[in-house]
């Protein structure tokens, strides 16, 4: 009588994924990809000295990306997440050109999934200036959003006033977010699209400023699923059969305590994390 085959770890060990992002945004795609993925190891790197990136130069963020994709494939990554819309825009091809051996999954606003579930026909996208001014976005609201009344809403400063508040409530971050909501409620969208991923962060303050009327999309699970599609079937059956939490690195470009707080805030299991001196290139601004 055949047996069936069994799972054994020690042949197939969970995975190691890296994750990228200019800041604390990507914490927010790291706990989906943790929920998915229990046991898989993973690495995050956070360049939160020189966030945010929406306003740089698309050349300063795909240099800045190729040094960050770097340290984490390096480090071990088998992929690597790149947990920010606007170096998913501006930099994933070159990096997948770079390293043809290494899967590197994006993220990009939901605007498919949006123009599916709105009502009244009124979507906004909202994401930072360098995310609204992509051609990745006007492709998507081309192939996708032609039969709906899409607003664009640029949020400067908004992921500013997010890394700021990594200890809890703040009076500038509640002010820009009283400011959007009056914007999406006077455009009667009732579909908003989370078009960074620091923005699922204060999903819930938006959405009680908003009201029961509104839906907010943020893609955190489906680029999760996205992560498990594109690793062994075996490695992903190590990561959800694990027994314990797969490990956790933190590292920051910037303040490691900080990074640490939003760690603790928004991460089911936190883990210290640590300072990285990474050279840069010279920043750009954009015109």
């Amino acid at each position: 009588m055949s047996e069936t085959p069994t799972h054994d770890a020690a042949t197939h060990p969970p995975p190691h994924i890296g994750v990228f992002d200019s800041g604390i945004g990507g914490l927010s795609v790291l706990a989906a990809v943790r929920r998915l993925l229990p046991g898989a190891a993973t690495s995050y790197l956070a360049d939160t000295a020189h966030a945010p990136w929406g306003d740089r130069s698309a050349d300063w963020v795909a240099a800045r990306c190729q040094q960050m994709a770097a340290h984490l494939v390096d480090g071990g990554a088998q992929l690597v997440l790149v947990a920010c819309n606007t170096a998913t825009t501006q930099a994933i091809t070159a990096l997948r050109a770079q390293w043809p051996g290494v899967p590197f999954v994006g993220v990009e606003p939901g605007v498919k999934p949006a123009v599916a579930a709105t009502r009244n026909g009124r979507v906004a996208v909202i994401g930072t200036t360098g995310t609204m001014r992509s051609e990745r976005l006007q492709r998507l609201v081309a192939d996708h959003a032609a039969d709906v009344d899409l607003l664009r809403l640029p949020c400067p400063g908004l992921v500013d006033a997010i890394e700021r508040s990594t200890a809890g409530d703040d009076p500038a971050l509640a002010g820009q977010l009283d400011h959007i909501a009056r914007t999406l409620r006077e455009a009667d969208v009732d579909t908003v699209v989370l078009g960074c991923t620091h923005y699922p962060l204060v999903a819930e303050a938006l959405a009680s400023r908003l009201g029961p009327g509104v839906q907010l999309l943020d893609t955190g699970d489906a680029v999760a699923r996205r992560v498990a599609s594109q690793l062994p079937p075996a490695a992903v059956a190590a990561a959800q059969s694990a027994g314990a939490p797969g490990a956790l690195q933190l590292w920051t470009t910037g303040d490691a305590q900080t990074l640490a707080a939003a760690a603790r805030r928004w991460l089911p299991h936190p883990a210290h994390s640590h300072r990285l001196d990474l050279p840069h290139a010279q920043v750009t601004l954009r015109d």
